[in-house]
């Protein structure tokens, strides 16, 4: 599965928890959050805009950096 590689401007446990709440919606999806770094890897077979449409459900600013 590709690995997306997402900038989600999350500034502390808060934000990262919200990220975690929404892609555990998603059901079967892997993914790891780097909070210091404001980073989220999303390993799926769904699309990015996809997951990044999902991710600006916790009302923050995303970026996608290309999967890796």
């Amino acid at each position: 599965l590709p690995k997306h590689e997402f900038e989600v401007a999350m500034t502390c446990e808060g934000c990262s928890g919200a990220v975690t709440r929404i892609l555990n919606k998603l059901g079967d999806v892997k993914f790891e959050i780097d909070l210091p770094k404001k980073l989220v890897w999303i390993e799926s077979d769904k699309d990015a805009d996809f997951l990044m449409e999902t991710l600006k459900k916790c009302g923050k600013e995303v970026k996608y950096n290309g999967a890796k």
